[in-house]
C-alpha cells in the first residue's frame, strides 16, 4: 500500500496542529490546571527522550546488538532510581537560582562564562547527530511509504514546518518565565500517541504476522539463531559503557535537562516519575523483539531500523500504516522543538547576549524593545539550530545508522559527567579543571567520532595518520574520552584553585542549608535601585524587572524594610539569570546593585530572612540541617503555643518575634510586626513596650490599660538576652505579657463575695446596731406625741433622732461601701490613710455578734499613709480582723501595730488565739483552705487578701505557735 505525500504531509500537519492546540488550551486554562500539573502528566512528558531511535531505531540496534539495546533505557533508569542524590539536588538548584540550561548550571557553579560558552558550542555539535537522526528517520519513513525518490526536498518541508512549530511552542509571544505548561502537556500527549503505537505495531507483529504466542514459539524453534542473537551481544559486548551512556543521557541531554528540571512545576512530581518514567520505557520496549522477528519472518526489503512501518504495510489497513507514521513523526518532532528550545536558550544567554552586551552595554532604553529584540532572537536562533541539523543530515544521506547516531550524541553529553559530580559533590572542583576536562575529552570526542563522520561524507581528508585510518568505535572512544576528561578534570582542579567567587559558587550547590545574606544593599529604597538598574539596562527594563521581583516576593513598596531589599536584589539575579543568563545577570546586579560588606545585618533582619526562606522552601533539608530545622520549627511552636504575648527587641529596637498570643492581644499580624521598630507600633502598645523597655523595672504587676474602650489588666516580665557565639554580648530583650484581665475580674467577682458573705456574717449585729437606735428614736417619737406641748422636749428630742439617725447612716453607708463592686478605674492608686482604714474595718468587725466581745486597739498614727485603694485595702484588714475575732477568746484585746522599714510600712494584726500549726501555717493563703468548721467560712478570705496586697506592691506573711496566738504582718509601700 502505498500513500500521496501530500496525504502525509496534511497528516503530519494537522497533527503538530493538534499538538499546538493542546498547548493553547493549557495555558489558557480550558485544560483544568489539576490535570496540566498532575504528575502522570509531567512523567509522560519526560517520554520526550524516546525519540526516533526508539521508535524505529530500537529494532535495528537489537538486530545488531541484541539485547543490549534495553541499555539504553536501563541507564535511564538508574539515573531515576538515584534521584534523591542525582536529580532532586539538581533540580532545587534550577528553581533556586532560575537556571534555565545545562550551560547555565555550569556557568553558575564555576563562575566562568566561558564554561557556559563552551558547553553551548559543544552540546550544539554534540546534539546535530541527534537532529540528523530525527530528519533522517521522518524521510525515511515517508521515503517508505510513498516510494518517493526526493529526499532532500522531503527534509526540507519537514524541517522549516518543524521550525514553524518551534517559534509557535517556544517563541510565540514574550514569557518571562522559563516554564511551558501547555508545550509539557503536549509533550505528554506526544510520549502516550507514540507508545500506543508502538504497542499496537508490536501487536500486530504477534498476531498479524506471527499468528499469536504459539506462533512466535514456533517461528523461534525454526530459527534458533533469532534468539540467540539478541543473547550473544550481551556477553561480547560493552554493555557497561552503554549503561553508562544513557545513564548520562538520562538527564544530560538538552530536552531531558529542559523537561525534568526546567518545566516541574511541582518537586513532589520528580519523586512520582522515578518509578513511572522507567515502567513507561519497559512499556516501549515490549514491542521491540516482537517486530524485529515479525520483520525477519517476512523477509523485509528494508533495513531493520524500519521494520517498525514495514510489516504494518503487510497489514492490508492504512490505519495502520498512519498510526505508525504518526508516532514516528511524533517522536522526530517533540525531539527536535524540545532540543531546539532548550539550545536556543543556551544560545542566547551564552553567545547572543553576552557578546551584545559587551558590543554596546545598555544599548536598550525601552522594555518594550528589549523584549520584542530577545524574542526575535530567539526566533532567530531557533531556525539557524534546525537549518544546521538538516545540513548535518545533508551531510550524512543516510551513511549511518539511527542507533549510531544516537549514540554519538550520547557520548557527547557524557563529557559533562565530571562537571556533575564535581557540582554537586567535591567543591574544591574548579573552573579550571571543568573547562580543560571537557575541552580535553571533547577533541578525543570530535577527533573520533565527529570529524569521521565529515570524511565519509567526502568534507575533509584525514590528515591524522593511523589515529583515523582505525577509527574507535562509538563505546571505546566514549571511554577513552571520559577517562581522559575526569583525570584532566581532577588535576587541573588541584593545581590551580578556586577564586573567592567560585567558592561561593562552590558553596551554594553543595551545602545542605542556606547562605544567609552577606552586607547590606548600598541602596536605601526601591527608587534608588531602580535608578541604579536604569544606567546599565534602560529605566523601563529596569521598572519593569523590579515590579516583577516584588511581585514574586509578594512584597508592597509602601512596606519595604531593609531586609526586603537584600531578598529584592537576590530575587532580581534570580529572574535576569533566566532571561539573559546567570554570568551576565550576575554582573549586571553586581556593578550595578553594589553592597556594603562592611555593614552589619540586624538581627532582626537576619532572622526574618532565615525564617522567610525556610518557611517558602520547596527542597527537603537533609542532615544536620533537617535536624536543626525540625528543632527551629518544635521551639517555633512551642513560642506561638504559649498563653503568653512574647515579643523580642533587638538592640537596634527592631521586632525580632512577634508570637500568636501577641497578635491576637495586640490585634497585630506577626507578617505586620517582624522588623519593625517598636516605634512603628501602633498606641497604646507603642508606649507601653516604650516606656517599659527604657525602664530599669524587670516585672510590672497588674497594669491597667485602656484599648477602645476596654480596660486590660496586664503583667509584663522583661529579661534580657545575652550570650550565643559572641559571649555576653547584648542580642536584646524579650517580654512577655500575661493578659490578667480575666482572671482579675474573677478575683473582684470573689473578694465581692467574700465581703457578702462578711455582710451576711455581720448582719446579726448588723440587727443589733440599728435596732437601738430604730428603738430609741420610737421612744423619743411616742414622748413627743404624749407630750405634744414640751417644748424642751421637743427641742432635745428631735437633737436625739438626728443623732440616732446619724448613727444609722453611717452604718448603712459602712456596709454599702464595703459591698460596693468597683473597678480598676473606678478606684484608682492614691495615698490612704492607714489608721482611718483600720478604724472602719473596726467598726464593721464589731457589728457582728462575735466582734462587739472583743478590745481593739489601733497603735497607727494618721500620718502614716499607703499607695492604694481603700476600699480593697479595707478588705485585707476586715478579713484580718474578723479572723483575729473568731480565733481569740471571748473578752481579750486584738492589737494592730504600724512600723516603718525602710520605704515600706509593716502593719500587724495580733490575736491571743489558739494559734496555727506549721501544717496548716503552709496552705493558709491557698484559695478555698479554711480552719473553720463547714459552713463557718468560704475559705477565700486570706487567699484574696494575699492577692490584694500583692497587687498593691507589697507582701503578707504570717507568724503563729500553737496556743500563743497569731500575727499577719502586712507590708505596704508607703506613700
Amino acid at each position: 500500500m502505498e500513500f500521496e505525500l501530500w496525504q502525509l504531509f496534511a497528516v503530519g500537519v494537522a497533527y503538530l496542529g493538534l499538538l499546538f492546540l493542546i498547548a493553547t488550551a493549557t495555558e489558557r486554562r480550558w485544560i483544568p490546571e489539576s490535570v496540566a500539573r498532575h504528575p502522570l502528566v509531567y512523567t509522560l512528558s519526560l517520554g520526550v527522550y524516546a525519540t526516533s531511535w526508539s521508535f524505529y531505531g530500537s529494532v535495528g540496534f537489537a538486530q545488531r546488538e541484541g539485547y543490549n539495546f534495553l541499555t539504553i533505557y536501563l541507564g535511564v533508569t538508574l539515573a531515576f532510581v538515584a534521584s534523591p542524590i542525582l536529580l532532586k539536588p539538581i533540580l532545587k538548584l534550577t528553581k533556586e537560582y532560575r537556571l534555565a540550561s545545562l550551560a547555565d548550571l555550569f556557568a553558575f557553579r564555576y563562575h566562568s562564562q566561558f564554561a557556559g560558552i563552551l558547553v553551548t558550542l559543544f552540546m550544539l555539535a554534540g546534539i546535530l547527530p541527534y537532529t540528523a537522526l530525527q530528519i533522517q528517520a521522518v524521510t525515511d519513513s515517508l521515503q517508505v511509504l510513498t516510494s518517493e525518490s526526493q529526499p532532500e526536498i522531503i527534509a526540507l518541508v519537514f524541517c522549516l514546518t518543524i521550525a514553524l512549530f518551534s517559534v509557535l511552542f517556544g517563541a510565540r509571544h514574550i514569557s518571562l518565565r522559563e516554564n511551558h505548561e501547555g508545550l509539557v502537556v503536549a509533550i505528554a500527549f506526544e510520549s502516550l500517541v507514540k507508545l500506543l503505537a508502538l504497542l499496537a505495531v508490536g501487536s500486530f507483529a504477534i498476531f498479524g504476522v506471527l499468528d499469536g504466542f504459539e506462533g512466535v514459539n514456533q517461528f523461534l524453534q525454526q530459527h534458533p539463531e533469532a534468539h540467540q542473537s539478541l543473547f550473544k551481544p550481551m556477553h561480547e559486548g560493552p554493555w557497561a559503557t552503554l549503561l553508562m551512556l544513557s545513564f548520562a543521557a538520562a538527564f544530560l541531554l538538552p530536552r531531558q535537562f529542559h523537561m525534568i528540571f526546567i518545566e516541574n512545576m511541582d518537586e513532589k512530581n520528580l519523586g512520582f516519575a522515578s518509578w513511572a518514567f522507567p515502567l513507561f520505557l519497559l512499556l516501549l520496549n515490549l514491542a521491540i523483539p516482537p517486530i524485529l522477528w515479525a520483520g525477519e519472518s517476512l523477509d523485509l526489503d528494508l533495513p531493520a531500523d524500519l521494520y517498525v512501518l514495514g510489516i504494518t504495510l503487510h497489514s492490508g489497513s492504512s490505519v495502520l500504516p498512519l498510526l505508525t507514521f504518526i508516532g514516528g513523526l511524533s517522536a522526530a518532532s517533540a525531539m527536535i522543538i524540545v532540543t531546539t528550545l532548550a539550545l536556543t536558550s543556551m544560545c542566547m544567554n551564552h553567545l547572543v547576549l553576552p557578546a551584545s552586551f559587551r558590543r554596546k552595554t545598555g544599548s536598550i532604553a525601552k522594555t518594550d524593545d528589549f523584549y520584542r529584540w530577545l524574542l526575535w532572537g530567539r526566533r532567530v536562533v531557533i531556525l539557524l539550530v534546525i537549518g544546521t541539523g538538516y545540513t548535518f543530515y545533508l551531510l550524512l544521506q543516510g551513511r549511518q545508522g539511527l542507533a549510531g547516531l544516537g549514540l554519538i550524541s550520547f557520548a557527547a553529553v557524557a563529557q559533562f559527567l565530571p562537571g556533575i559530580v564535581g557540582l554537586l559533590y567535591w567543591r574544591r572542583a574548579s573552573r579550571s579543571g571543568f573547562v580543560y576536562g571537557v575541552i580535553v575529552g571533547g577533541a578525543i570526542w570530535s577527533t573520533t567520532l565527529l570529524l569521521p563522520i565529515f570524511e565519509r561524507a567526502g568534507i575533509i581528508e584525514s590528515h591524522l595518520g593511523g589515529l583515523l585510518s582505525t577509527p574507535l568505535s562509538t563505546t571505546e572512544s566514549a571511554i577513552w574520552s571520559l577517562l581522559f576528561n575526569s583525570i584532566t578534570f581532577v588535576v587541573m582542579s588541584l593545581l590551580r584553585p578556586q577564586t573567592g567567587d567560585e567558592q561561593e559558587a562552590a558553596n551554594a550547590c553543595c551545602q545542605e542549608g542556606m547562605t544567609l545574606p552577606r552586607g547590606v544593599p548600598q541602596a536605601t529604597s526601591i527608587e534608588e535601585f531602580e535608578e541604579q538598574l536604569s544606567n546599565f539596562i534602560g529605566s523601563d527594563f529596569a521598572h519593569h524587572e523590579i515590579e516583577r521581583a516584588l511581585s514574586d516576593l509578594q512584597l508592597h513598596k509602601a512596606s519595604i524594610q531593609s531586609i526586603d531589599l537584600v531578598l529584592l536584589r537576590a530575587q532580581i539575579a534570580r529572574n535576569l539569570s533566566g532571561l539573559v543568563g546567570p554570568v551576565l545577570a550576575r554582573m549586571i546586579v553586581k556593578e550595578q546593585l553594589q553592597i556594603d560588606m562592611a555593614a552589619k545585618t540586624a538581627i532582626a533582619d537576619t532572622i526574618r530572612f532565615v525564617e522567610r526562606r525556610l518557611e517558602q522552601s520547596r527542597s527537603e533539608l537533609r542532615g544536620v540541617a533537617g535536624e536543626l530545622d525540625d528543632l527551629r520549627r518544635f521551639h517555633r511552636q512551642v513560642l506561638d503555643d504559649l498563653p503568653l504575648g512574647v515579643v523580642t527587641i533587638s538592640p537596634e529596637e527592631q521586632v525580632v518575634s512577634w508570637n500568636q498570643n501577641m497578635a491576637r492581644l495586640t490585634d497585630l499580624t506577626e507578617e505586620r510586626m517582624i522588623g519593625k521598630s517598636i516605634r512603628e507600633i501602633t498606641e497604646p502598645w507603642q508606649t507601653l513596650l516604650s516606656s517599659f523597655l527604657a525602664s530599669d523595672k524587670t516585672l510590672l504587676s497588674q497594669h491597667k490599660l485602656r484599648v477602645d474602650n476596654e480596660v486590660y489588666t496586664l503583667n509584663l516580665f522583661k529579661a534580657s538576652i545575652t550570650g550565643g557565639s559572641q559571649g555576653a554580648e547584648n542580642h536584646g530583650v524579650v517580654i512577655l505579657i500575661e493578659d490578667y484581665s480575666e482572671l482579675f475580674h474573677l478575683e473582684d467577682k470573689l473578694a465581692h463575695s467574700e465581703r457578702l458573705a462578711s455582710i451576711g456574717r455581720l448582719a446579726t449585729g448588723v440587727a443589733h446596731e440599728i435596732g437601738n437606735p430604730v428603738t430609741g428614736i420610737a421612744c423619743l417619737a411616742q414622748d413627743m406625741q404624749a407630750e405634744p406641748d414640751n417644748k424642751e422636749l421637743h427641742k432635745n428630742g428631735l437633737a436625739q433622732i438626728l443623732t440616732q439617725i446619724e448613727r444609722i447612716s453611717n452604718i448603712v453607708q459602712s456596709l454599702v461601701s464595703f459591698s460596693h463592686v468597683g473597678t480598676p478605674l473606678d478606684h484608682p492608686m492614691e495615698p490612704v490613710e492607714i489608721k482611718s482604714i483600720i478604724d472602719e474595718s473596726t467598726s464593721l468587725v464589731t457589728l457582728s455578734h462575735i466582734g462587739k466581745q472583743q478590745s481593739y486597739e489601733n497603735h497607727c498614727t494618721e500620718t502614716i499613709k499607703v499607695l492604694g485603694d481603700h476600699q480593697k485595702l479595707q478588705q485585707v484588714f476586715v478579713n484580718l480582723l474578723s479572723n483575729a475575732s473568731d480565733a481569740s477568746p471571748k473578752n481579750t484585746q486584738i492589737t494592730v501595730e504600724c512600723a516603718i522599714e525602710n520605704r515600706f510600712v509593716v502593719i500587724s494584726v495580733i490575736d491571743s488565739g489558739c494559734g496555727i500549726d506549721e501544717v496548716q501555717q503552709a496552705k493558709i493563703f491557698e484559695p478555698f483552705f479554711t480552719t473553720k468548721q463547714v459552713g463557718e467560712g468560704t475559705g477565700l478570705g486570706l487567699s484574696l487578701a494575699y492577692n490584694i496586697v500583692q497587687e498593691h506592691g507589697g507582701t503578707i506573711s504570717l507568724k503563729s505557735d500553737v496556743n500563743h496566738g497569731s500575727c499577719f504582718d502586712v507590708r505596704l509601700p508607703l506613700a
